[in-house]
């Protein structure tokens, strides 16, 4: 994996570039992170702070009395974690433009671990192009089904 790497939330408002090269995956399945995402986990990436550089400052939200969250107060678009006291920032590994070259490493929060969502390796698959309900929709905008 490059070292260098992109990413930022969906609208493209929030975007940063940060430094991989000492990163580690991992999946948190704490009940604040399930919250704060969404899903059944939350999946992260974690990079010393002094490696990212925002080229436009997120919106921070104090989770707790511990930590707070970089997000997109436009699209809304969770991008991070953060101790308040810590060195680290641990990013969302969907907003990054390519993370494909990260492996999770470890869970934590293992207590709302919801082992149903761990191994759905045998559930069927369809790809969103094969999808005939979001592929008309997509149609129907003018648009085509983006990656």
């Amino acid at each position: 994996m490059a070292n260098a790497m992109t990413g930022g939330c969906q609208c493209g408002r929030v975007r940063y570039r940060v430094e991989a090269s000492d990163a580690e995956a991992y999946l948190c399945h704490c009940r604040m992170c399930q919250r704060a995402t969404g899903g059944f986990a939350a999946s992260f990436v974690h990079v010393p702070a002094e490696a990212v550089t925002w080229e436009r400052e997120p919106d921070w939200y104090a989770s707790s009395p511990i930590a707070r969250r970089p997000f997109c107060s436009a699209c809304g678009t969770p991008l991070g974690f953060r101790f308040n006291d810590g060195t680290g920032i641990d990013l969302t590994f969907g907003s990054f433009d390519d993370p494909s070259g990260f492996v999770p490493k470890t869970h934590a929060g293992a207590e709302s671990l919801h082992e149903a969502w761990i191994d759905t390796s045998t559930l069927p698959r369809q790809r969103t192009e094969e999808t005939e309900s979001v592929v008309s929709r997509w149609h129907a905008a003018g648009r085509e089904v983006p990656e």
